[in-house]
């Protein structure tokens, strides 16, 4: 989990299809409500020069880095519950622990991803063939790790800030929101390497 982050920098190495399915069978293990799993991705990788182009297009002006990504994805949520039409409102959550399965497990693999929410939703909905019911959640670039050298300067510079995490008092509360739990004496901050 410490390993874990979200680079910008892509390196132009194709990623093979039975990684891509290693990654994508842990987020299909990822818990959800009802055990409904209200996710799915739609991915174009470099080897379709047009899919991967289509993607792209969707993603706005200050994600254009993302495009030299040799994966491209999208995650979408269904909106009702497969078991009776009733409104799934935890189906983005749910969507989010399967891209955390999906995250640690590239990790792990030794690729690199970064999840976008600036992309124009309509277009993608329109590019990726979204059916009814299915929301857009969010793209992420998928490949290995490239040299942030290769980053424009604003971007570089992010690339090189330290991690960061709020403190475990600012997020986790006891009894009342606001109140920071007691989670005893020793408690090992998780730092980054």
């Amino acid at each position: 989990m410490r390993r874990r982050w979200s680079p910008r920098a892509f390196s132009s190495k194709p990623v093979p299809r039975s990684l891509l399915a290693t990654i994508f069978e842990a987020a299909r293990w990822a818990p959800s409500c009802f055990n409904e799993q209200p996710w799915a991705w739609v991915i174009a990788t470099i080897e379709d020069p047009g899919a991967h182009e289509r993607a792209g297009s969707v993603l706005t002006d200050g994600n254009a880095w993302a495009r030299k990504a040799t994966v491209l994805a999208l995650s979408v949520a269904c909106r009702e519950f497969t078991r009776n039409g009733k409104p799934n409102r935890h189906a983005w959550h749910d969507v989010g622990a399967a891209s955390e399965n999906l995250f640690l497990e590239a990790t792990h693999q030794g690729l690199a991803m970064h999840e976008m929410a600036g992309f124009d939703r309509e277009k993608a909905r329109e590019v990726f063939g979204l059916p009814e019911g299915w929301d857009p959640v969010a793209m992420i670039a998928i490949g290995y790790p490239g040299d942030p050298e290769s980053l424009p300067p604003n971007l570089l510079e992010r690339e090189r800030n330290p991690r960061s995490r709020k403190e475990l008092s600012e997020i986790v509360f006891g009894g009342r929101f606001g109140s920071a739990a007691d989670l005893g004496e020793g408690t090992p901050p998780v730092t980054a390497p």
